[in-house]
C-alpha cells in the first residue's frame, strides 16, 4: 500500500516553491504598483509583459489539473490520442496569432464581450458577459478546484476540502496583485510545472522499465510501446471503446477546430494575456507558448500510458485506481505521485499545486475583468473611478473563489474523466460563440440578430443533440462514423455534435444577416487590414517549424 502523505522533506520543498513565488510576486507588486494604477494596467497589465512572461502565463493558465489529473487519465483510459489536444493547440495558436490577436490590438479590444459591443450590439456584448461569469465559476473554476483538490488530497492525505480552499486562499493573493504579478510568477509557476511534471513522467517510466527487469527511459518508452501499443495510436478506430470522446477523423478536419480555436481565441481567460501587449511581443509570446504545449503530452499524457501498464500488472495494487467500486482514471496521476521518493514527491506536488494556482489566479482575474469593465462600469456605475474599478474587480476575485471553494464539492464529475466532462459540456456553447466571433472577424454583413441566432440557437441544438438519442434511433449514421453504440443506444460524439452545430450557426447567421441587409440594417464593423496578417520572417520560420514538428508526430503515431 502506498503512503499517501508528505514527508519532511516534500514539505521543505513545496515550501520553498511557496516562498519563491509569494516572494517574487510581492517584488514584483512593489516594484510595478507605482508606475500606473489604472483598471487597464492592473486587468491587462498594459505594456507591461514581455514575449516569455507572455508566454508562460499562457501555459500556466491553460496547464492546470485539467490537464495534470484529467488528462493523463484520459492517457490512462485512451492513450496518446487524447495528445491532439495539445498538438493541435500548438496550431491553433500560431492561427490566433496571426489574424486574431491583430484584429483585437487594432480595435484596442480589451475584454471579448466588447469586442462583441463594438461589432455587434450592447445587449449581444452583456448577455454574453454574463453569460461568460456563469460558465467560468460554475463550470471552470469549480473543475480545476475539485480536480486539484482530489490530487492534492491523494498524495498529502490531507482533508479535501482544506486543500480546496488552501488553493482557493493562495490564488486570491496573487491574483490580488493584477496582470502584472499573475504574469510573471507565472515564469516560475512554468519552472516547477515543467520541472516535476518531467520527473514525474522519468521515474513513471523507469517504473515500467524496471518491472519488466531492465532499466533506463528508452527501453520504458520502448516496453510501453510494445505492450500497450492499442494506446499509441492518434486517430483512433471505429471499433475503439474511446471513439465516443475522439471520433477519428474528426481531431484533424472537424470540431477538435472548433474547441481549439474558440478556446485560445475567443476566450478572455486566454487571450487576456496577451491584449496588453504590442503585436510583435504578443505574436512572439504566442509562438513561445505553441512550443511548450508541443511538449505537453511528454508531462500530462505519458505518465498516464505508464500507470495504465502498471495497472494491468497490478503493481500497485487493485485498490488505488478504484472509486466507487469502478476504475476511476482521474487516479492515474495521483498514485504516481506516490511512488515518487521523499524531496521529489514534494517537487511533483509543488508542480500540480503551483499549475492549480496559476489556472485559478487566471481565471478569476477573467472573471474580475469581464465583470468590472463590462457589467459594473457599463450597467451599474459607468463613472465609476479607475480606483473604484480596481478594488471591484478585487472585490470580485474574492466572491468569485469563495463562489467556487462553496460549489466545488458538488460538481458531478462523470466516469468519463475530469478532461472529457469539461470539453463536453463546454462544447455547448462552444459553436455558438466561435461562429459569431468568426463571422464578425471577416464578414462585415454579420449582424447582432444573427449573433444573437448562434449563441442562444446553436446551445439550444447542443442540447437537442445531446438528449436525441433517448428518443430517435441514430444507427443510420452509424455507417459514416458519426454515431457510435454506447451501453446499446447509438451515441452522437461531442466532436462531431459540435461541428454540427458549428455548420447550422454559421448557415443561420449567413441566412438572417442576408435578409436583414435587404432591409438596409445597419451591421458594427472592425478595423481590419490585411496587412496585419503578415508576421515578420522570425514568427514564420517558428510557426513552419511548430507545423512542421505536429505533422511528424501525426506521421509516427497515426
Amino acid at each position: 500500500m502506498q503512503q499517501h502523505q508528505l514527508s519532511t522533506a516534500d514539505y521543505v520543498v513545496f515550501l520553498i516553491y511557496f516562498a519563491v513565488v509569494s516572494g517574487y510576486g510581492l517584488w514584483i507588486y512593489q516594484r510595478k504598483k507605482s508606475e500606473s494604477s489604472g483598471s487597464k494596467d492592473y486587468f491587462l497589465a498594459e505594456g507591461s509583459l514581455t514575449w516569455w512572461a507572455i508566454g508562460s502565463s499562457l501555459i500556466a493558465s491553460n496547464i492546470s489539473a485539467e490537464q495534470f489529473v484529467a488528462m493523463s487519465g484520459s492517457g490512462f483510459k485512451m492513450g496518446l490520442a487524447i495528445a491532439a489536444y495539445e498538438w493541435m493547440a500548438a496550431i491553433t495558436l500560431v492561427v490566433v496569432a496571426v489574424f486574431f490577436i491583430p484584429v483585437y490590438l487594432k480595435n484596442r479590444i480589451f475584454t471579448m464581450p466588447q469586442f462583441l459591443h463594438q461589432r455587434y450590439n450592447g445587449t449581444v456584448a452583456m448577455i454574453m458577459a454574463v453569460f461568460w461569469l456563469l460558465l467560468y465559476v460554475i463550470v471552470n473554476l469549480t473543475s480545476i478546484l475539485y480536480l486539484g483538490a482530489i490530487a492534492a488530497s491523494t498524495i498529502s492525505g490531507i482533508n479535501l476540502n482544506v486543500c480546496m480552499y488552501a488553493m482557493a486562499f493562495f490564488a486570491v493573493i496573487i491574483t490580488l496583485g493584477g496582470m502584472k504579478v499573475i504574469g510573471y510568477t507565472d515564469v516560475i509557476q512554468v519552472f516547477f510545472l515543467i520541472l516535476g511534471g518531467l520527473a514525474t513522467t522519468y521515474l513513471a517510466v523507469n517504473l515500467v522499465s524496471k518491472h519488466y527487469g531492465t532499466t533506463g527511459v528508452f527501453n520504458g518508452l520502448h516496453l510501453m510501446y510494445t505492450h500497450a501499443n492499442d494506446h499509441f495510436h492518434m486517430i483512433l478506430k471505429r471499433d475503439n471503446p474511446s471513439y465516443i470522446d475522439l471520433p477519428g477523423m474528426t481531431v484533424l478536419l472537424g470540431g477538435l477546430w472548433i474547441v481549439n480555436l474558440n478556446y485560445w481565441g475567443c476566450n478572455q481567460y486566454i487571450t487576456q494575456r496577451a491584449l496588453g501587449a504590442d503585436l510583435p511581443t504578443a505574436r512572439g509570446g504566442i509562438l513561445f507558448a505553441a512550443f511548450l504545449k508541443l511538449m505537453m503530452p511528454i508531462i500530462v499524457v505519458l505518465p498516464g500510458i505508464a500507470a495504465y501498464i502498471l495497472y494491468k500488472q497490478n503493481v500497485f495494487g487493485s485498490g488505488e485506481f478504484m472509486q466507487g467500486g469502478e476504475i476511476n482514471p482521474d487516479r492515474a496521476y495521483p498514485v504516481l505521485l506516490n511512488i515518487l521518493p521523499s524531496g521529489l514527491k514534494g517537487l511533483s506536488f509543488a508542480a500540480l499545486t503551483a499549475a492549480v494556482v496559476a489556472s485559478l489566479a487566471g481565471k478569476a482575474n477573467s472573471i474580475a475583468t469581464i465583470f468590472t469593465l463590462d457589467i459594473y462600469k457599463k450597467a451599474i456605475n459607468p463613472n465609476a473611478s479607475e480606483k473604484t474599478l480596481v478594488n471591484t474587480g478585487k472585490i470580485a476575485v474574492v466572491v468569485a473563489m469563495i463562489l467556487g471553494a462553496l460549489i466545488a464539492p458538488h460538481l458531478g464529475i462523470d466516469k468519463k474523466g475530469g478532461f472529457t466532462y469539461i470539453q463536453e459540456y463546454t462544447g455547448f456553447v462552444s459553436p455558438g460563440i466561435f461562429a459569431m466571433f468568426i463571422l464578425g472577424f471577416f464578414w462585415k454583413k454579420a449582424t447582432s440578430t444573427a449573433a444573437m441566432f448562434a449563441t442562444i440557437g446553436g446551445f439550444l441544438l447542443s442540447v437537442i443533440f445531446k438528449f436525441l438519442p433517448d428518443y430517435v434511433n441514430l444507427s443510420f449514421l452509424a455507417p459514416f462514423g458519426f454515431a457510435v453504440p454506447v451501453n446499446g443506444v447509438y451515441e452522437i460524439p461531442f466532436l462531431d455534435r459540435m461541428g454540427f452545430v458549428f455548420i447550422f450557426c454559421i448557415v443561420g447567421m449567413v441566412t438572417i444577416s442576408l435578409i436583414e441587409s435587404r432591409r438596409t440594417t445597419r451591421t458594427g464593423g472592425l478595423e481590419v487590414d490585411t496587412s496585419m496578417f503578415r508576421p515578420n520572417a522570425t514568427f514564420t520560420a517558428g510557426a513552419l517549424l511548430v507545423l512542421g514538428i505536429v505533422v511528424a508526430l501525426y506521421s509516427v503515431f497515426w
